[in-house]
């Protein structure tokens, strides 16, 4: 794991009484224990993913409550397990990241509404969405609306994100209907506090195990013909009884003066920068209060109508506050007031941008235009003045840049087991000649950016060997498709290489090995080396991945005839393998295994063994790389065909030479790429490898010794 999550884990087991202090994920995993779940499933990945580990992490205490958690090899496989819910009064909840998980997920989802839920049935989604994003720009919405779930979004409040949980399980109850709960990575990572309940073990669990199975029931499965009355269901029962249960129990919240004429209804999640925006202009106070009336929705799907029109009759204007397009809520709420004839100016998207994320300073010119327009007050000047203040200081900062510093495109860790990869892949295309490059989701996305440049199309987690089906046969040289062991599990085994093997396509497919999802946060996958062979082995390089042959005995055992493992930081051999595949006479799949640990990983394995021995005072060596200035040409080949953060330049010590010398700064992890590349790409012998040795045994200072006269005795008078 990326990190450990030891102190969360014991807050875990607070009772009535105590008061939680802490992060939203982490109230939102106490919150389900308070609710009694019976199992817990997902993908690793976004800030969602600390609502996983911390219940992997907490294995020993779920146990004693008899909750299961199963960490899951995709979404899809994630929001299957929720089928548990459909023929038993199990409560469960898993979690994947934003839209591309839940479009991994989606044939499950469907199924899963279909039939409905017997227990609650909670799905957290990390939602990603505006400039800052990691993935597509789609909202997760889309799928509450299509397949009939409930979408909660709290507004962000520990308290209130505990309660909307446990109602929500309830809803789901009550209505029949999985839920969706939207968490945006500001509301994962707000912090605060809540008075705790005594954690429910649920009634059946894996301590309380369940005698005999369910009674058969067609009507339980997702299978014609009963999917025609499941979907009658749907309008006739399941969104009343959510839509009852909502405004019983009122979970969304009212705000402001109800008696003014204008009103705000803003989505759960973004409440907080839209009271940050109306403190600009002097709409609300310090603390928050308003007296514009807000309609907070903590469920956006299904809206009640009785609640939305109530709040928009008599009002002159109603400002829509949505994050994201289509306005899904906005032509909801457009919907229920023309049909009853009510004719409050709604606004929305006509005033706030249509697209982005909804931060303060994004929503403050269409909240100045909506005030403007329908309520003057004292404080707009004020706000108009902050939006102009914060605008010249980025327009002041673009100015003072703008040709001042390079372009920095994001690159690989220092000493990542892909880099190399890149080089050798560059190298290779000086013999063979361009060819087209499938990428994939992953560390090795990175290889796409300068100055690699690597990669003509990303289309999802381990989809790059099926993207390339519909290039290669129109190609005269062979495509390469790049994945990652952590994509070759999630996705590319059965998308890619199955489907590859059985049109006997001539493909190329790269799979980087190093052990783990790294991109995600290095959690263990099947194919992870054992925790003894890491322990035992702290001092190896990259070697440690070899001891789990997982991906190399299931593409033998599905026949892949041209495989070849190489080490990643064998530059030139990797040019070499790859070379090979591109102009072998064999006709089929042909599979590289780039292989090499992760740095991060390795780093953290190793600098506590180093810190161990320094400690008790043993022998400790450190590799360190150089560049001799005298040898260096300066002409920065190693530089381009590296791209690694700790190769740079300097002055030219030389006063004769007016182009700077190459360098290797601190933060050198030792790799070696550096010469590989000089070696692989016949670059000048600038580089040396040294050993830095602390606590020195009698040999070590012998070898020193020698080595110092020797270099004397060499030395011009």
């Amino acid at each position: 794991m990326e990190v450990s999550f030891r102190k969360q884990v014991e807050l875990l087991r607070m009772g009535k009484g105590d008061t939680f202090h802490g992060e939203g994920i982490l109230a939102i995993t106490k919150a389900l224990l308070q609710s009694g779940v019976a199992y817990v499933g997902g993908y690793q990945g976004a800030p969602v993913s600390h609502l996983l580990d911390v219940m992997v992490q907490a294995s020993e205490y779920l146990d004693e409550l008899g909750v299961h958690v199963e960490v899951c090899s995709n979404e899809a496989s994630a929001a299957a397990m929720l089928g548990a819910s459909i023929n038993y009064p199990l409560r469960g909840a898993v979690t994947w990241k934003s839209i591309v998980g839940t479009n991994v997920a989606a044939d499950a989802l469907s199924n899963l509404s279909s039939p409905g839920v017997k227990g609650g049935a909670l799905i957290v989604v990390g939602e990603d969405y505006g400039e800052g994003a990691s993935v597509i720009q789609e909202r997760t919405h889309a799928y509450a609306l299509k397949s009939s779930m409930i979408m909660l979004d709290p507004r962000p409040d520990l308290g209130n994100m505990v309660r909307i949980v446990e109602e929500g399980f309830r809803l789901s109850e009550h209505s029949n209907m999985p839920a969706l709960l939207e968490l945006r990575i500001r509301a994962c990572h707000v912090r605060g506090s809540f008075e705790c309940k005594d954690n429910l073990a649920p009634p059946v669990s894996t301590q309380k195990l369940l005698d005999e199975p369910a009674e058969f029931e067609y009507f339980r499965l997702a299978h014609p013909p009963v999917t025609f009355r499941h979907e009658k269901l749907k309008v006739e029962e399941r969104l009343p009884a959510a839509r009852e249960y909502i405004a019983e129990h009122k979970l969304n919240e009212h705000f402001g003066n109800p008696d003014a004429d204008i009103g705000i209804i803003v989505q759960g999640g973004l409440y907080n920068n839209l009271i940050r925006t109306l403190q600009q202009f002097g709409a609300a106070d310090a603390f928050g209060d308003t007296d514009i009336p807000m309609l907070v929705l903590n469920v956006t799907f299904p809206l009640v109508p009785e609640e939305v029109t109530r709040f928009c009759a008599g009002k002159r204007a109603v400002l829509v506050v949505e994050e994201g397009q289509p306005e899904y809520i906005e032509q909801d709420i457009a919907t229920m007031l023309r049909r009853l004839d009510i004719n409050t100016a709604l606004h929305g998207k006509d005033m706030l941008p249509v697209t982005g994320e909804y931060t303060a300073e994004a929503m403050g010119g269409g909240v100045s235009k909506f005030l403007r327009r329908y309520q003057d007050r004292s404080g707009l000047d004020s706000g108009d003045a902050w939006l102009t203040g914060v605008g010249a200081l980025r327009q002041k900062a673009a100015d003072k840049l703008d040709g001042a510093l390079p372009g920095r495109p994001p690159g690989f860790c220092i000493g990542c087991p892909e880099r190399p990869v890149f080089s050798a892949l560059k190298l290779a295309q000086e013999k063979v000649g361009k060819v087209h490059i499938a990428a994939d989701i992953g560390c090795h996305a990175l290889g796409t950016f300068e100055p690699f440049s690597s990669g003509n199309s990303i289309l999802g987690y381990g989809m790059s060997l099926a993207s390339r089906a519909g290039v290669s046969p129109m190609m005269s040289r062979r495509v390469l498709s790049i994945m990652g062991d952590g994509g070759f599990w999630h996705n590319g085994l059965l998308t890619g290489v199955q489907s590859a093997l059985f049109n006997g396509d001539d493909a190329v497919l790269l799979i980087f090995k190093n052990g783990y999802t790294s991109a995600t946060g290095t959690q263990e996958i099947i194919s992870t080396p054992d925790e003894e062979i890491r322990l035992n082995a702290p001092d190896k390089q990259q070697s440690l991945v070899h001891k789990n042959q997982t991906i190399e005995d299931t593409l033998k055992g599905l026949g892949v005839e041209w495989m070849r493992v190489v080490h990643t930081y064998r530059v030139d051999q990797m040019r070499r393998t790859l070379t090979e595949a591109f102009t072998t006479p064999f006709s089929g799949l042909k599979v590289i295994i780039a292989e090499g640990e992760c740095q991060l990983e390795r780093q953290r394995r190793i600098k506590p063994w180093i810190a161990g021995l320094l400690k008790a005072g043993k022998r400790a060596v450190r590799v360190k790389y150089g560049v001799d200035e005298d040898v260096c040409t300066g002409d920065h080949a190693c530089i381009r065909l590296s791209g690694c953060p700790t190769l740079t330049i300097k002055d030219n010590p030389d006063p004769l030479k007016v182009d700077p010398v190459a360098t290797v700064i601190d933060g050198c992890v030792g790799c070696g790429l550096c010469g590989e590349n000089a070696h692989a790409a016949t670059l000048c012998p600038s580089f040396y490898r040294a050993e830095v040795i602390q606590n020195p045994n009698w040999r070590d200072r012998l070898v020193a010794g020698f080595r110092q006269k020797l270099a004397r005795a060499l030395q011009p008078a």
